[in-house]
């Protein structure tokens, strides 16, 4: 019975999440009125609504007195005592500190519990269902908001300054690929990078799918394409990487062994070719010299931090918990003309190195390693550094191999491990864990795909056959 309501909470959680940003939005709005930053209150249902799904499950624990950890629980609360241990060591500052906890560690304490209980193969393939079909409903949406009027937007409350983001103030309705009138479509969500790897999780469910061929149908072809094109128009070349790398690894594990090396050339030829005459064709949209500029400086500058403080900064130093209480910076090219944000005075505006707007203040910019693996390095040291570069390789290793239940069913491990395997990548140029959407999603998936069907962690009962 408890079980039976921690699932039923937990499908109705998934279904909720990639929502957060409209509804908080919209909430915002209607409670405050236009111009206003969501409300914490309404932001937060998501933290309050899985701490009841962990309180039910800590519950199943207690009763079951399965206390058993292993060695993916032990890099968890090893990464957990480096924080507090850097934190209480560095900027002392609480609410910095409560901030990256929340980016850096919720997602970690909800899989570290959610592995100790069961799951059963019912919510496990109902959850796919679930997540498949909102995933096309929100991408359906999103390919409208394409075409919709600013004053839709407006209407709903979200920020007439589109591109931008800013602490106080509410969330930008879309973003444009710089230097075109271009929208990146972000649907739901407060972002289109957000959305982009979002769309990642029903895209791993339609390649498992389709790989076990049984499951192809008209339906499903029908739906799959919805999904691929609002990952197309996020423009999000990140999750493009995350997706391409996904369908090769189901490509390849569809193939004969003997035709790999063939199969695998092909396809990457194939994309290169693809990607150099869409580069030269549109070169705007795929390398946007400003955004490509700090993915390859931003990730030298965190590794220079990282020696400079090779025992960490502190939780929120660095990545979207900086970016919550620090100014808006956007950063030109010397030869770039500054005079369009004059109608955002707030707004910093640096032209190289030299700020150029405001004049009355030096301006407070966030650090965005644009890595999620160099940001916890710079927060918690080298030694956080390589705890979490294990923990993910240790997860994506036994997802990749993760048998379910006794009737063989390996679409949900399987679905986890490429959703697993292409949020890792991005996070090698995205702070891809950032979303709530996202990290909530995955982490509590994968810690159902890695419970055994006593509730054990899958490893225990491998490793005493």
């Amino acid at each position: 019975m408890i079980q039976s309501l921690r699932e039923r909470l937990t499908l109705v959680f998934l279904a909720l999440l990639p929502l957060h940003a409209l509804l908080v939005t919209a909430g915002t709005k209607l409670l405050t009125g236009k111009g206003h930053a969501p409300l914490a209150v309404l932001a937060l249902w998501k933290e309050a609504f899985l701490a009841v799904i962990l309180c039910i499950a800590v519950v199943e624990v207690i009763r079951s007195r399965r206390f058993r950890m292993d060695v993916l629980d032990g890099l968890i609360l090893a990464l957990l005592l480096a924080g507090i241990f850097v934190t209480a060591a560095t900027h002392r500052d609480v609410k910095l500190a409560l901030l990256g906890f929340r980016y850096d560690f919720i997602p970690l304490v909800a899989f570290l519990v959610a592995r100790r209980v069961q799951w059963s193969e019912a919510f496990q393939r109902m959850a796919f269902k679930v997540l498949l079909g909102i995933g096309v409903i929100v991408s359906a949406y999103g390919i409208l908001t394409a075409f919709l009027p600013m004053r839709f937007f407006l209407w709903l409350g979200y920020s007439p300054a589109h591109s931008l983001y800013f602490a106080d103030g509410p969330v930008a309705a879309f973003q444009q690929v710089s230097d075109t009138g271009l929208r990146r479509i972000q649907s739901t969500m407060s972002g289109p990078n957000q959305f982009g790897l979002w769309l990642l999780i029903p895209l791993s469910v339609a390649m498992v799918k389709f790989s076990s061929r049984k499951s192809i149908s008209y339906q499903l072809s029908a739906l799959s394409l919805v999904v691929v094109t609002a990952l197309f128009l996020t423009f999000s070349r990140t999750a493009w990487i995350a997706a391409f790398v996904m369908a090769l690894v189901t490509i390849l594990k569809s193939v004969p062994r003997r035709y790999l090396k063939g199969v695998a050339a092909g396809a990457v030829l194939i994309v290169v070719a693809v990607a150099i005459v869409a580069s030269l064709a549109f070169p705007s949209i795929f390398f946007r010299l400003s955004s490509s500029r700090g993915h390859l400086t931003r990730p030298l500058q965190a590794m220079g931090r990282m020696i400079n403080h090779p025992l960490g900064e502190g939780l929120g130093a660095a990545g979207p918990a900086s970016n919550r209480v620090s100014e808006t910076c956007v950063f030109l090219r010397p030869q770039d003309d500054p005079s369009w944000a004059k109608t955002t005075p707030r707004l910093c505006v640096f032209l190289g190195s030299t700020q150029v707007q405001p004049a009355d203040h030096v301006c407070r910019c966030p650090f965005l390693p644009e890595n999620w693996y160099l940001q916890i390095g710079i927060e918690m040291g080298v030694l956080g550094f390589l705890l979490f570069v294990a923990l993910i390789v240790l997860v994506l290793r036994r997802l990749g191999t993760r048998e379910i239940g006794n009737s063989g069913n390996r679409e949900p491990g399987s679905a986890m491990f490429l959703a697993f395997l292409g949020i890792s990548i991005a996070s090698l140029f995205l702070h891809a864990w950032e979303d709530s959407a996202v990290a909530y999603t995955v982490w509590l998936l994968s810690a159902s795909a890695l419970t055994d069907p006593r509730g054990r962690a899958s490893w225990v009962s491998r490793h005493r056959s």
